[in-house]
């Protein structure tokens, strides 16, 4: 199905933008007037840079305060109508969109309203154009989709129809079955944005915090799927309101935009066949076109989906990661970091056979140490995640295919093969088998043991991210990994407020939580850890402290008011205060762990979870935070 995007969804000039959703792969654009009327070229040469991209222009926005408007004002519509009509015809376009009135001029009259969209369109029609008329969700007598289609319907204008919005629709709560009484033909466009679910003015939500597909809390794969049962033909398109995106850079904000309709169409063709799936039969709605044959026999197999004849198409399937191979941390100096790896009982049991990068280990839990000289700039820091993966190659197909392309890589003789790709933030992520061999067959054993057995695997991984690849990170490890994406939420920072979304696969075996600062400017955005899953907390960590370690300093009023909070055995407490040791339970069971100070960007937690309990410590992080906070300032960082 053809996608495109609206201009005013990217940063920069509308040529960059032109550019950034070109190379993206979107095959048209939504022209937003602003972006015209600032830029230095004719509608003439916007008209040719766009066909020489190979984009279409698909709309251009928009036409407000048009209808239900006395005589007088509705005549200066239709010249100022005029005039962006001739601009449509100029740029290549045919469709342009009108926006439901806010004008507190406009009465409360369908009938009027109907009969002046009516002129209008008779007025688009002349220049070869056709008008989409968009209920607005906070529009002054007109904001459900519902009373947009009923006063369209009422016009009869061949050049009039209506545009469906995503964000206007849920937003308001709207019921989108009611879309599949609307016919397909009279769909001129169709928008689409997510959006968080906060309680603020819908206005402020559409104008700053609308997101990508995929990003925010919407159905809109439901909402596409209800359209695509009217028949609808045109283009998937993006019209994304977003501070964000328009401080980012054009080129990524693009690709991840493009990523997320790659994404929707997948679900939306796993939802239909999902859905036949629980009704007994692979196919069992039939295109309102389509006609049965009296007393025929289904052929489920043989029939057309709704998506398969819109010509919507995912990418190759997911292969979920099943578990953490490695985490890979880079360093000019491994000895502060070698030294706190043996305090936490690893031991480096292996070293690459041609790469200066050492192998530490504990139970399941593998640490590659990198010394290279390519990351001496850098500092300390976690680099690259190794994901056992059921089917690497796999995943590496799905990863080019939603736009993630596999990394360029320096590969000696004898190497195993090792795919990989970049997230937002510039992790690497390795695709590893399962079998035996693989990449642990380019290491050669030290002989070494581990001191002990405390830790058994990595728990999870924390990774702040960059303050404008936030969205683009949860949505970049939902669609390429294949990871559930867990409930937004905001953690207090004794300098800001921080939004973390946790990402996950079914059994919790590969957990990555994604944090994001405060602000563009946080330093703090450097911040990693790993988790160290332990079956006894206060064993490991009485170990690590007496092996020359250092816990992170709790402060002592959150004993005190852990005290208040909860019943504890006799002596627990005190361990726990001894220790630095954090604790919280819910109705799954209870959470203790502990952390490392930092060498680096790059910190340690050892975590004890009871069967069933799938936090990571939320309620804590804002004490974390602060004796981390703390703990630099006194070490003059």
């Amino acid at each position: 199905m053809r996608t495109s995007i609206a201009t005013v969804s990217l940063s920069g000039s509308l040529t960059e933008k032109l550019t950034a959703a070109a190379r993206a792969g979107f095959d048209g654009v939504e022209i937003f007037e602003n972006d015209l009327l600032t830029a230095p070229l004719t509608p003439e040469e916007i008209r040719a840079r766009c066909a020489d991209l190979g984009l279409t222009v698909d709309l251009y926005q928009p036409l407000r305060d048009i209808e239900a408007v006395p005589a007088e004002v509705f005549a200066r519509n239709l010249r100022r109508a005029r005039h962006t009509f001739e601009v449509t015809r100029r740029l290549g376009g045919d469709t342009v969109l009108v926006c439901s009135s806010v004008d507190p001029a406009a009465v409360d009259d369908d009938a009027l309203a109907a009969a002046q969209l009516g002129e209008l369109a008779d007025l688009a029609a002349d220049f070869g154009c056709r008008v989409a008329y968009e209920a607005l969700a906070w529009g002054r007598h007109v904001s459900t989709y519902d009373h947009a289609w009923r006063i369209v319907e009422a016009a009869g204008r061949p050049a009039l129809g209506t545009c469906l919005d995503s964000f206007h629709i849920l937003s308001r709560g709207s019921d989108p079955r009611g879309i599949e009484d609307i016919p397909g033909e009279k769909i001129f466009f169709l928008q689409l944005a997510d959006a968080p679910l906060p309680a603020m003015d819908v206005l402020q939500w559409s104008r700053h915090h609308r997101c990508f597909p995929g990003q925010g809390g919407f159905d809109v794969a439901g909402l596409v799927r209800h359209v695509l049962r009217t028949g609808y033909a045109g283009p998937l398109s993006l019209e994304v309101f977003n501070d964000v995106f328009r401080q980012a850079e054009a080129g990524p904000t693009a690709v991840d935009a493009r990523r997320s309709l790659l994404t929707l169409q997948e679900e939306v063709t796993l939802r239909d066949e999902g859905m036949l799936r629980d009704e007994g039969m692979l196919r069992d709605e039939r295109l309102p076109h389509e006609e049965a044959t009296p007393g025929a026999e289904s052929t489920p197999r043989e029939e057309v989906t709704l998506q398969e004849a819109a010509g919507v198409a995912g990418p190759p399937a997911a292969a979920v990661p099943t578990g953490f191979a490695f985490a890979e941390v880079v360093t000019p100096d491994a000895e502060p970091l070698a030294g706190l790896l043996r305090a936490l009982g690893f031991a480096r049991t292996a070293r690459h056979r041609g790469k200066p990068v050492d192998l530490w280990q504990q139970g399941e839990a593998r640490i590659l140490v990198n010394t290279g000289a390519a990351v001496r700039r850098d500092g300390t820091r976690l680099a690259a995640v190794g994901l056992e993966s059921p089917d690497p190659a796999g995943a590496a197909r799905r990863a080019e295919a939603l736009l993630a392309p596999v990394l360029p890589r320096r590969r000696a003789p004898g190497d195993a093969p090792l795919d990989a790709v970049a997230a937002p933030d510039g992790t690497e992520l390795f695709f590893c088998g399962t079998r035996p061999g693989g990449w642990r067959a380019d290491f050669e054993d030290t002989g070494h043991a581990f001191a002990s057995t405390d830790v058994r695997h990595i728990d999870h991984l924390a990774l702040t991210q960059p303050w404008h690849h936030f969205d683009e990170a949860v949505l970049f490890h939902r669609a390429v990994l294949g990871l559930r994406a867990e409930d937004s939420v905001d953690v207090a920072d004794p300098y800001g407020l921080r939004r973390s979304r946790a990402v996950s696969n079914a059994d919790g075996t590969v957990r990555i939580a994604l944090t994001v600062g405060a602000a563009p400017t946080d330093d703090t955005v450097h911040a990693q850890h790993i988790a160290l899953a332990t079956d006894d907390v206060v064993a490991a960590a009485r170990r690590f402290r007496d092996a020359g370690g250092r816990l992170l300093p709790i402060p002592a009023n959150y004993y005190d008011d852990l005290a208040a909070r909860f019943e504890f055995a006799d002596g627990e407490l005190e361990a726990y205060r001894e220790l630095g040791i954090l604790y919280d339970r819910d109705e799954h069971g209870a959470l203790r762990h502990c952390y490392t100070r930092t060498v680096g960007r790059v910190f340690f937690e050892l975590l004890q979870r009871d069967p069933g309990h799938r936090g990571y410590g939320a309620r804590n992080a804002p004490v974390r935070l602060a004796a981390q906070h703390a703990a630099q300032t006194h070490a003059g960082v």
